[in-house]
């Protein structure tokens, strides 16, 4: 996966965490339609339902839009509802498979071709029609549906934790990921950051609610529409500033869509999942990158359940939170912090607002992860280190060991790198490198009294997983920069600007990581963590005074740095214009020890055109991603 408080050069985008209404009650459950009887297979049995018969939602005068958290869920019963998304290449369209499973048995049924685009989930889940007082209909619109949302139990015998992941991936270059509804879960509808504000005028409208046919009939789904009383209340930011109640949101235009700074990482060692009371007085912000960590809103600084930016450079092209309540849930909170969009705010799933509603209190119910509630906000802190460094004869022993592997360039942009120097350009990208297993990247940094490096050990275990063996592996530099301030393994990854031939340097750099798991890149392959900690910064990545870190990169996970400060992006001031390629390459100096070499390098072609002082940039598809 998040929120931080953004602050630095990088542009924040900000908006408050509104606190929610009254709590709700659950309401006319529907279920699916019972399978065939001659079906040997047992299906799950998805159904609609809406924890409340009305909602308040808010409209800003100086912000325009109502966000449609209308409290549906689908719910799953009879088993889990479970799908495998995955691509080959991406020369390769993305497919999905519908996985059964009844006991040790499993099958497959592949869903119909062309059904999903990416992997934020089914598009055109679900459909809304809103009608004013008069009976008119105002709006009718349809929305995705990520079964990772915000999501909790419906029954007390359900099992005590959901082991589906908690987002929908939003990388442009993810490779594989999994979706799914807990047996005896609930998931939230609600599309979050995939979903645009509506324009309604404060007043009382009636929302109909219903899963679209094409899924009724893939799934089975009883059509039965609920029914939700939709109160619009208009606020402002000058009414709300001195009142004492929620902050309202204030948007702030973006300098660039792919900043994102470091700085957003160290607001954002804040999470939202942990101040309930900031929902009610401060705003919540979009993180951006490390400058790059705390570009992982996630990293972004990483660890939160905050909007996934990038380091800045953690992250990648912020886009405007969706001022949506606490209560919402859906959307990616995986990048936490580095990734590319951010994920929708902390979320407290329908079991909870049934206990709110129970205890009269909405405060009563604690936003956050524990045994029957996966609500989205998850704050994953990283592992400490070992007690002290290794002793004894280095050795790489024979066992699994991690596979880095470069993603292409993307949030790719000029920009004047933030500086008041007319006629300086620079290209800026963000950055990913990910981790193909089997085994996670465990990399443990000891500092010996009054020295400014550590030294860094990478560490290796057998298949029980038991440390069998560990082997230097370079150093960790504090990186005292606003905004940073944490440790990162140096010689991680390096960036180069190539000409057309692909061969020769124009531009080179190098970064230095705080290693996180800021987005789930591929969650198919063997091994695959689709709960990873250490997603954040905060605790990642140390403190000044530290003694010893660990960082770590787990499997199926990778860690995205928004390389868009001086020093970081690529000065093209002097370039002529023409084609060039953005390489990304992983371990550049081989110190990491993995299984494979030969992939950790990854091209993007970018195209420089214009004048000094006001460079462009085309980018074209990367075979069928057509994302910059």
């Amino acid at each position: 996966m998040m929120t931080r408080s953004q602050q630095g050069r990088t542009h924040r985008l900000t908006r408050p965490s509104i606190a929610i209404a009254a709590a709700v009650a659950v309401t006319a459950g529907v279920v699916a339609a019972a399978p065939d009887a001659k079906t040997a297979e047992p299906t799950p049995k998805l159904g609609l339902v809406a924890a409340s018969t009305s909602v308040t939602l808010d409209s800003w005068k100086d912000d325009p839009g109502v966000y449609l958290d209308l409290g549906t869920y689908v719910t799953s019963e009879n088993g889990a509802f479970e799908v495998k998304v995955t691509r080959k290449s991406y020369k390769d369209p993305v497919v999905a498979t519908q996985i059964l499973r009844n006991g040790k048995k499993t099958t497959s049924k592949a869903l119909p071709a062309g059904l999903v685009k990416d992997f934020s989930g089914l598009p055109d889940f679900v459909k809304i029609a809103v009608t004013d007082a008069a009976g008119k209909t105002v709006l009718s619109k349809t929305e995705a549906f990520c079964p990772n949302n915000a999501s909790g139990r419906i029954r007390p015998d359900a099992p005590a934790n959901s082991k589906y992941p908690q987002s929908c991936p939003v990388n442009p270059f993810t490779l594989g990921s999994v979706w799914g509804v807990e047996n005896g879960w609930a998931s939230n509808t609600y599309a979050g950051y995939y979903s645009d504000p509506v324009q309604l005028a404060a007043g009382t409208y009636t929302a109909k609610i219903s899963v679209t046919k094409k899924y009724r009939d893939l799934f089975g789904i009883a059509d039965k529409p609920q029914s939700v009383k939709v109160v619009v209340r208009e606020r402002s930011w000058e009414e709300e500033e001195g009142g004492g109640v929620a902050a309202a949101p204030r948007s702030v235009a973006p300098k660039s869509d792919t900043s994102k700074s470091d700085a957003t990482k160290s607001d954002a060692s804040t999470s939202d999942a942990s101040k309930s009371d900031a929902t009610k007085s401060g705003a919540r912000t979009a993180s951006s990158g490390h400058e790059g960590h705390e570009g992982h809103a996630g990293h972004e600084g990483h660890g939160q359940a905050a909007a996934p930016s990038a380091h800045a450079g953690h992250g990648a092209p912020a886009r405007t939170e969706a001022p949506a309540g606490r209560t919402t849930g859906a959307g990616s909170t995986f990048n936490v912090g580095h990734g590319p969009y951010p994920p929708a705010p902390p979320a407290l799933p329908w079991a909870l607002k049934k206990e709110s509603l129970q205890r009269q209190a909405f405060s009563a119910a604690k936003v956050g992860d524990h045994a029957g509630q996966t609500d989205g906000s998850r704050q994953a802190p990283g592992v400490p280190p070992n007690a002290k460094r290794p002793t004894g004869k280095a050795t790489v022993p024979d066992v699994p060991k991690p596979d880095l592997r470069s993603l292409p360039a993307y949030g790719i942009t000029v920009s004047d790198g933030y500086e008041d120097v007319p006629g300086k350009d620079y290209l800026a990208f963000s950055a990913n490198v990910w981790n193909a297993g089997p085994a996670k990247l465990v990399v443990d940094g000891f500092r010996s009294p009054g020295k400014e490096l550590m030294d860094a050990y990478q560490y290796f275990y057998d298949a029980d997983g038991k440390q069998v063996g560990y082997t230097p592996t370079g150093t960790m530099e504090w990186d005292p920069r606003p905004g940073h301030e944490h440790w990162h393994f140096t010689d991680f990854a390096s960036y180069r600007l190539l000409k057309a031939d692909q061969k020769e340097s124009v531009r080179s750099g190098k970064e230095a990581f705080c290693l996180a798991n800021t987005d789930a890149v591929d969650y198919t392959v063997k091994n695959a963590n689709w709960h990873p900690g250490n997603t954040d910064l905060s605790t990642a990545c140390g403190q000044e005074n530290s003694i010893s870190v660990r960082e770590v990169l787990d499997v199926g996970s990778g860690d995205t740095y928004t390389q868009d400060l001086p020093g970081q992006s690529f000065d093209i001031t002097d370039l002529p214009n023409g084609t060039y390629y953005i390489q990304v390459l992983a371990n550049p100096e081989n110190r990491l020890k993995e299984t494979d070499h030969t992939n950790n390098s990854a091209l993007r072609k970018v195209v420089l055109g214009g004048k000094k002082g006001a460079r462009t940039v085309k980018v074209p598809a990367h075979h069928l991603v057509d994302a910059n």
